[in-house]
């Protein structure tokens, strides 16, 4: 059986990239993208940029969160969602993931890096992105790109930074009691492996690291869905996911 995964994308992006997840996990994940504002088919909607705006926006996943166990995932921005989602729901009271899995995002209390680069000039924040391959070979100030694209990444990267921010104060709940999975690529220079070993600090429950290779975008690759996968089917083996919900 398939277990619902509530997964969140990177910066600038839609929900493409978990599109054959659950044929990559060996049917063992039921992909369930959150599509923020102001992308793909909610375009046309404002876009997102702190905390609160955002947590209204997944008013329908704090109000109802998935039936029987549910898996959490985010990449980069989406592991900060993720974690954002996840401590919003314990406060709550509310059914916790089974396990909540981030790839490519640093811990909030890690240096800020890109996330601090949102109201830099296009040049140097075009220099940024290309230094980890998250700009298009030859784009040119006026291009579609940097007229469509480039706007919703820097509303993403001060969303990232209000998120870390807001992470920082202390939860009337507690810490997060649930296990935690970070990710990071073999090659990636914004998120290495010893930055995301940090995450430990922020769950009370079990914490793992892993490594998969490429950078900072191995979820567009298919490696990570098999990974996720295979944790989905631990917890399952280990009795920490039922399979009557």
């Amino acid at each position: 059986m398939a277990v619902r995964l509530v997964c969140l994308a990177h910066a600038g992006a839609g929900v493409s990239s978990f599109r054959q997840w659950r044929q990559l996990s060996g049917g063992a994940l039921e992909p369930r993208p959150w599509l923020l504002p102001g992308r793909d088919g909610r375009r046309r909607e404002p876009r997102v940029t702190g905390r609160a705006a955002l947590l209204d926006d997944m008013r329908a996943l704090l109000d109802d969160p998935p039936s029987g166990p549910y898996l959490l995932y985010g990449h980069s921005l989406g592991g900060m969602i993720a974690y954002t989602l996840a401590r919003a729901l314990h406060e709550a009271g509310a059914p916790l993931p089974a396990l909540l899995a981030v790839g490519a995002c640093p811990p909030p209390r890690a240096p800020l890096g890109l996330s601090g680069a949102a109201d830099a000039p296009d040049e140097e924040l075009v220099r940024l992105l290309d230094s980890f391959g998250a700009a298009p070979p030859g784009a040119v100030p006026g291009d579609l790109w940097h007229r469509k694209v480039l706007p919703v990444l820097r509303d993403d990267l001060r969303l990232a930074a209000d998120l870390r921010a807001a992470a920082l104060i202390p939860s009337a709940a507690g810490p997060l009691p649930v296990p935690l999975l970070a990710v990071a690529g073999s090659e990636d220079v914004l998120a290495t492996a010893e930055d995301l070993a940090g995450w430990s600090r922020w769950t009370t429950g079990r914490f793992v690291r892993r490594t998969v290779p490429g950078g900072h975008f191995f979820v567009r690759d298919r490696e990570l869905p098999r990974l996720i996968g295979r944790a989905a089917r631990v917890l399952r083996r280990d009795g920490r996911l039922r399979t009557d919900g």
